[in-house]
């Protein structure tokens, strides 16, 4: 089989963090081409990742006229995410997008239907999917031991944790603060646990209270003209079609002394309930007149390296993508999937500024 062809477009944090390490520690593609509007950044990841012929990009319509290019990772600020990724659908790539599937609702729509329109995969890079914690306890509850999940919490809550570089502090780019940025991952692994993807009403707030956000920030301080009108907090109320019923809390900035990693979320069935934190996982349940709790070993058992590639949630998120290519298969996370993602979470914002509730479906 033919190794894949991959090109770049955005060269920035989570690329040079997350993607190219993870492509790179596997080798099992080619990556040719990288773009970024910063010359020197693109040349750099080429430099350090790319095929000794690999080319640099400022405009990434060119890079997408290379008809060799099988794959394209969209790893630019979330506004632009649905033009990229569908010009590249459109110019016959496969894409894998960086999380948020878009800005906007109506933009994640977009790029679903033109998945379908071209018959290109199409996947977001929620890789919290992917840690053992997550793969273990989609196996727990499809075997039914939780019974029906109707409650859930979704934890994305860091008492310092700002992102001052990039665009992060930036609303026009990103569309939001942390409810965007890192609620979206624990949103995201909610659902995908619940297998739950029909939301019937959202109710949201969103705050900007905290007075001294910079202070036990590990990133520092930024700017006085920087993160003016982005939240330190939101919060969202879900009732699903069925009557299950989500909340989800994600702050940057939060006086508490219990932070949640993203990525977290507690589960309450009928049978048992879940606490997946980080990558631990905690069951309860009650049985012959006691309450128990159980503590899974998520370092103990399974495969510690693959291939000679240690397993890191990263890693595995390429490797199933690269499969679900490969072998005309689904990838894990679906573009109708992150789609809903998108669409709550605009609907908590659209919430906490008009001060109602969002209905689906009216």
């Amino acid at each position: 089989m033919k190794r894949l062809r991959i090109g770049i477009i955005g060269c920035g944090g989570i690329a040079n963090g997350k993607h190219l390490p993870s492509l790179k520690a596997l080798d099992r593609a080619d990556i040719v081409a990288f773009c970024d509007l910063i010359e020197e950044r693109a040349q750099k990841a080429a430099q350090t990742y790319g095929t000794p012929d690999a080319k640099v990009y400022t405009d990434y319509k060119e890079l997408l006229k290379d008809e060799t290019i099988d794959v394209c990772y969209v790893l630019t600020p979330n506004r632009s995410h649905a033009d990229i990724s569908i010009d590249a659908m459109h110019a016959g790539k496969h894409v894998m997008c960086e999380k948020p599937m878009a800005k906007t609702a109506a933009d994640a729509r977009r790029m679903v239907a033109a998945a379908k329109e071209t018959g290109k995969k199409l996947t977001i890079g929620y890789q919290h999917r992917q840690k053992a914690a997550s793969k273990y306890m989609k196996q727990v509850i499809e075997r039914g031991d939780l019974g029906e999940i109707y409650y859930a919490k979704a934890f994305a809550i860091r008492r310092r944790g700002t992102p001052n570089w990039g665009v992060f502090l930036n609303e026009y780019e990103q569309g939001g603060g942390p409810l965007i940025d890192i609620g979206t991952h624990s949103l995201d692994l909610t659902l995908y646990l619940m297998n739950n993807y029909k939301p019937r009403m959202v109710v949201g707030t969103r705050y900007k209270k905290v007075e001294n956000p910079e202070c036990g920030n590990p990133w520092g301080g930024w700017g006085p003209d920087e993160n003016k009108t982005l939240e330190d907090a939101a919060f969202g109320f879900i009732v699903m079609e069925d009557g299950s019923t989500i909340t989800l809390e994600a702050t940057w900035a939060l006086n508490t002394d219990e932070p949640i990693p993203e990525g977290s979320c507690r589960l309450c069935g009928s049978k048992a309930g879940a606490l997946v934190k980080s990558n631990d996982v905690i069951i309860n349940k009650g049985e012959f007149d006691r309450l128990l709790t159980i503590t899974p070993d998520m370092k103990a058992g399974g495969v510690a390296f693959y291939d000679g590639v240690q397993d890191t949630p990263p890693i595995s998120e390429q490797r199933q993508w690269l499969d679900a290519i490969e072998n005309d298969t689904d990838p894990t996370v679906l573009p109708e999937q992150a789609c809903v993602v998108s669409e709550i979470l605009e609907a908590i914002y659209t919430s906490a500024k008009t001060g109602e509730p969002v209905y689906f479906n009216k």
